[in-house]
């Protein structure tokens, strides 16, 4: 069996309607604008209105990267949901997600990697359509954030947003990708520091949902470090090196973590897919929201190279590598 290449076919965005200002968030909590903003990069973000869950968000984020793939259900064989608010205790997301979309071959699960969640979800893909076990693949980062914060605590409900990110891949042969479609991908995680950014609930420790609690500047410490090996690594094992990067698309965590990693890698401000200011923190829907805004705006074109990453709870952290 030869080896294939995942090579992505089209992408898809959905946000929630309701929006939600610095200043809204102003009159619930201690906060202003000013404090947000210089603190994050944040001024806004999306909210699930009341009865829109995860998987509402993922289906219209999947329906509209199948529009741009020119693909129907029937030709999806694997989906994988990055989400780590689903819908129910089970079953996944994806199998709902599947349901929805009136997909009725292959497999559906998700992964779960709180916001590194999207580049997990597309290694895992990419392994399952190199392989030849099947052939296109649907690949969503879905979240909605807003049911697990405490929106009495202004360190954490200011940062996160509500919405979806989708990606159609292929498995092509290799010489008919012509160079395109997942290179790389290095994931990784460190079980010693879960106490840095967790929920505080979940069905056998407690039986509820629980809140997002975070420790920020230890998350903070960690990130750039740790973002930058992960991204250093998988454009070596490329055989690539930071020049060759056309698009830097991070995970939407925090302005100043993005600006870190920019400096410590040597790469452009420009270079980089950023949609924090509008999105805030959606966790494993970022990178591939962030994605989604860079193709439709014309930054990203076929045959750019393009290079994700992301950290979250666990810690996990990781980067993946793919031409366009």
């Amino acid at each position: 069996m030869s080896l294939k290449k995942a090579v992505l076919r089209g992408c898809g965005a959905y946000l929630p309607e309701k929006t939600l200002s610095n200043d809204d968030l102003a009159k619930m909590v201690d906060t202003s604008d000013a404090w947000i903003s210089e603190r994050t990069g944040i001024r806004e973000r999306h909210v699930a209105a009341d009865g829109e869950r995860t998987s509402d968000l993922a289906v219209e984020a999947a329906r509209a990267a199948l529009t741009a793939a020119g693909m129907g259900a029937g030709d999806i064989d694997l989906i994988i949901v990055a989400t780590a608010t689903p819908d129910l205790t089970f079953p996944s997301t994806a199998a709902i997600v599947q349901g929805k979309l009136g997909v009725r071959q292959g497999a559906a699960f998700d992964i779960q990697a709180v916001c590194t969640g999207f580049v997990y979800a597309l290694a895992t893909a990419e392994k399952f359509l190199a392989s030849g076990q099947h052939s296109r693949a649907l690949v969503i980062g879905a979240e909605t954030f807003s049911r697990i914060l405490d929106w009495t605590d202004r360190t954490t409900c200011v940062l996160f947003g509500d919405g979806a990110g989708a990606f159609v891949l292929e498995a092509v042969e290799e010489r008919a990708a012509a160079g395109r479609g997942v290179l790389g991908s290095e994931l990784r995680c460190d079980g010693s520091m879960v106490d840095l950014l967790y929920v505080d609930g979940g069905v056998s420790a407690t039986q509820t949902t629980g809140h997002l609690r975070m420790q920020g500047n230890k998350v903070f410490r960690e990130a750039v470090t740790r973002i930058s090996q992960a991204m250093e690594t998988v454009v070596e094992k490329a055989g690539m090196a930071m020049d060759d990067i056309d698009w830097f698309v991070p995970h939407q965590a925090n302005q100043r973590i993005i600006q870190g990693v920019v400096r410590k890698l040597g790469l452009r401000t420009e270079q980089v897919i950023s949609t924090i200011a509008s999105h805030g923190n959606t966790s494993a829907a970022s990178i591939p929201l962030a994605y989604c805004a860079g193709v439709e705006d014309g930054r990203i074109r076929e045959g750019d190279m393009v290079l994700f990453e992301g950290m979250g709870g666990g810690l996990t952290w990781g980067a993946a590598l793919m031409r366009a």
